[in-house]
Formats: structure tokens, C-alpha cells, sequence
């Protein structure tokens, strides 16, 4: 216990000697781990909003006029046995008028246009466990024999399936590559925090260089010696980390709701586990590349 207050003194007398450099990397840990919280934060209101968008994906497939009932049903219990596949739905004639017609209650002269018509076809709706995995099972109803007969074109049952192909495909691409960028500048950040503290470890070591070696003279022990500058590096870590979680706080009390409130048909909500996760990783992560670049700048610049 004595020798961690000795190693909290010592890191706090090192934090004195050397505050400009102290500070450099305290402000640079703390804009570094700020951005990835802030990343983090938005990562979550993304899959969020991923996540709600992702569950509109469903597959229309189109059914002939004059088909079957039976022939309807037992399509529809195979679509159901396949991989990926919530549920199966059926949507009649006029259940689809009836869906068409409340969709354009702004726009009431296009339904006066159909003049007691129905173009609309009835259909088979599927929804996915997965909505990644659309595609793949589009593909396995466009190559049921079962529902080639059913389908509205015999002929090209792949133009009587409907998924929003080419927007899915965008969607799922647009996330892909969000996580890639996130992940890049996650370790950017990282390199660039343990360059700073790095730097302020070796600043300190050579500060203390007269008192390291009277310390070696009187045989401290490699862990006695190396202790503060832990310690030290850690020090900077934890400030950094904290001001980065009161800033990201104060963002989630003020400006997300602003946000959210400008932009209200999006669900930015995050919940308040996410966030205290969020706030204990930033503190943990923090303290972790304190200790990781103070004992790289020691191994470099402390032989002991």
C-alpha cells in the first residue's frame, strides 16, 4: 500500500515537472478517446436506425390472378421452412387495393383514376430473421417450380419478386463500409495516444535520470523504479478519459435531443446501458494505453 501512495506521489511530482508535455497528452488522449466515444455513440444510434430500416426488408413475391388457393398455400408452407425466413404472409386483391388506397389518401384522384378497377396483384409476404440474407432467399422462391406456376410471369418469375434490390444492396454496402472507416480510425486514434504519452514518459525519465541512478546505486528494484512512471502515464489516461466522458454526457443531454427533435421519423435513441458501457470502455480503454505507453517509452528509455 505504501509503495502505490509513493508511486501516486511520484507521478503527481513527475505530472509538476513536465506540465506543458502533461497536458499535451492529456488534451490528446482526451480529443482522441472523445472521438471514438462520439464514434461509439453514433455507431449505436446507426445500427439503430440500420436496425429499424433493416426491418422494413421484406420479400413481395407476386401471384397470378387465376391461382390456386391450395397451390397458394402449399408455396407458401414451403417459403416458411426456409432458412431465414420470420413469417409468411398472404395479401389478396383487395387487401392490396385497400393498402394502395390508404397510402394515397393525400393524393385521393389517382384512386378516382382506377374508375372501380383492380391492377394490383394479390402476393406472398415474407419477412426475415436476417434481412442480410434477402437475396438469398429471393432467389430460392424465383427458383421454386411451385412458384414459377403461381407467379404472375411464368416466363420471368425473378420480375414477380420484390425486395427493393438495388436500395437493399446500397443499404447493406453503406453500413459495410462504416464499420471499416470506424475500425480505421479507432486504431488511428489509438496509435496516436500512445505516441503522445510515450513521448511524455521519456520527458520525465530523462527529468528524473540523476534520481534513477542514485535509486540503482541503493538497489530499488526494477518494479520500484518503473512503478511511477506507470502510474504517471496511467494518471494522464484517467484525466483524459473522464473529460472525454463529461463532454460525450453533455452532448447526450443537449444536443441529441435537439437532434432528434429536427429529425423526429429517425430513431436516434440510444439506451442508458449503452451509454454507461460506452463510459466505463472509454475509462478502461484510457487507463490501458496510459499503462501500454508508458511501458513502451520505459522500454525504450529506462534500462532497468
Amino acid at each position: 500500500m505504501s509503495s502505490i501512495v509513493y508511486f501516486f506521489k511520484q507521478s503527481l511530482k513527475g505530472f509538476a515537472r513536465n506540465l506543458s508535455t502533461a497536458l499535451g497528452s492529456i488534451i490528446t488522449i482526451f480529443l482522441s478517446l472523445l472521438i471514438i466515444g462520439i464514434f461509439f455513440v453514433a455507431g449505436a444510434m446507426l445500427n439503430n436506425l440500420m436496425r429499424s430500416v433493416e426491418s422494413e426488408v421484406t420479400i413481395t413475391a407476386y401471384v397470378a390472378d387465376d391461382a390456386p388457393q391450395e397451390d397458394i398455400e402449399s408455396v407458401m408452407s414451403t417459403i416458411t421452412k426456409m432458412q431465414d425466413v420470420k413469417e409468411v404472409s398472404f395479401t389478396t386483391k383487395d387487401q392490396a387495393l385497400e393498402n394502395f388506397s390508404n397510402s394515397m389518401t393525400s393524393n385521393p384522384e389517382i384512386i378516382e383514376q382506377l374508375d372501380g378497377t383492380n391492377p394490383l396483384p394479390a402476393s406472398i409476404d415474407v419477412e426475415l430473421t436476417d434481412p442480410q440474407s434477402v437475396e438469398t432467399v429471393a432467389k430460392a422462391i424465383e427458383s421454386d417450380d411451385a412458384y414459377v406456376q403461381i407467379s404472375e410471369d411464368p416466363t420471368n418469375p425473378g420480375d414477380s419478386i420484390k425486395y427493393g434490390q438495388g436500395t437493399v444492396e446500397r443499404l447493406f454496402q453503406l453500413t459495410n463500409y462504416i464499420r471499416y472507416i470506424g475500425i480505421a480510425l479507432i486504431a488511428l486514434l489509438i496509435f496516436i495516444a500512445l505516441v503522445f504519452i510515450n513521448n511524455t514518459i521519456r520527458l520525465a525519465i530523462l527529468a528524473r535520470r540523476k534520481e534513477i541512478a542514485i535509486m540503482r546505486l541503493v538497489g530499488a528494484s526494477n518494479g520500484f523504479i518503473r512503478g511511477p512512471f506507470l502510474m504517471e502515464g496511467a494518471l494522464h489516461a484517467l484525466i483524459g478519459s473522464i473529460l472525454a466522458v463529461i463532454v460525450i454526457q453533455l452532448l447526450r443531454m443537449f444536443a441529441i435531443p435537439s437532434l432528434q427533435n429536427a429529425i423526429r421519423f429517425l430513431d436516434f435513441s440510444v439506451s442508458d446501458t449503452m451509454y454507461l458501457l460506452i463510459y466505463l470502455g472509454l475509462v478502461v480503454a484510457g487507463i490501458i494505453i496510459g499503462l501500454i505507453g508508458s511501458a513502451i517509452a520505459m522500454r525504450r528509455y529506462l534500462k532497468v
